[in-house]
């Protein structure tokens, strides 16, 4: 007879690494959750912490694929998992909370939305291309473009200007009227993110 499968049984089937990359998921989830809450009640305090969640799901992505490697566990599931987590922490989470900040502009939302889908994009193309890029020893040897996590950097230059009160109207750069909607500078920083997430041609080597 074939043995009849449990609810949950494909948490029991996870590895320990894949349990760092579902920490990952959860601080990027909780980081767009704050921003609501800052939107919703206007605490800086809450701001503060979604963007600290940030840099702590940086660390739950490092942390991940040195337990897989250590534990010989990576698998196809694994590198799934990795990618959907980068997705929400390091594409949706850094645009929401840039939303908050103040960047709200129609501008502002076509520039965060191609952020997102550069960061999307990225991602699957490394799933796509990572055998064809990876050496005899089976490891990707370096990155086309530059990895999502990378838009850690976005989140700390917002962390700073939500420091010195620089949100909201007092957004650093100020803000200008293009046709129908307005745009703040500042969200440039994600346009030059997205874009050389995408690049063919910036290698990084891989650590």
């Amino acid at each position: 007879m074939q043995r009849q499968r449990r609810h949950f049984s494909m948490f029991r089937e996870f590895h320990l690494a894949d349990w760092f990359t579902l920490a990952n998921a959860f601080c990027g989830t909780g980081a767009i959750f704050a921003a609501m809450r800052f939107l919703q009640e206007g605490g800086v305090r809450d701001l503060m912490i979604g963007m600290a969640l940030i840099p702590l799901a940086f660390i739950f992505d490092a942390v991940d694929g040195r337990v897989a490697r250590w534990r010989k566990s990576a698998s196809t599931l694994g590198r799934e998992l990795d990618s959907l987590a980068d997705v929400i922490s390091f594409g949706v989470a850094p645009a929401a909370l840039a939303y908050a900040c103040g960047l709200q502009g129609g501008w502002d939302w076509v520039v965060l939305s191609y952020f997102v889908g550069c960061g999307v994009s990225r991602l699957a193309r490394y799933n796509v291309t990572a055998e064809q890029l990876s050496g005899d020893e089976g490891k990707v040897k370096h990155f086309e473009g530059t990895p999502i996590p990378t838009s850690l950097v976005l989140v700390v230059v917002l962390w700073i200007a939500a420091a010195q009160g620089a949100i909201g109207s007092d957004l650093w750069l100020g803000m200008v009227k293009l046709g129908p909607w307005q745009f703040h500078p500042l969200v440039l920083m994600f346009a030059l993110s997205g874009s050389l997430m995408v690049s063919k041609t910036l290698r990084i080597p891989k650590p």
